[in-house]
């Protein structure tokens, strides 16, 4: 279960910093998305943007080990 939390905050610490870069992808901006302002401060949780992301991330990973050699 910790591992779970650490994994989060890391994922949290390197989402932040790219949100400006990552808003020109749509991430952030799908209906399933929640952004919010706090005390000046845009929090978002993009929860359908992971799913259509890692989605994606499945669909190349399971392209790469059909045509991978060695694997």
């Amino acid at each position: 279960m910790i591992r779970w939390v650490a994994a989060i905050f890391i994922a949290l610490l390197v989402f932040y910093p790219l949100l400006p870069f990552l808003d020109r992808l749509w991430v952030g901006r799908l209906p399933a998305d929640i952004r919010f302002r706090l005390r000046g401060v845009v929090l978002c949780l993009p929860f359908g943007s992971t799913v259509v992301w890692s989605f994606i991330a499945f669909l190349i990973a399971e392209i790469v080990s059909y045509t991978c050699i060695f694997c």
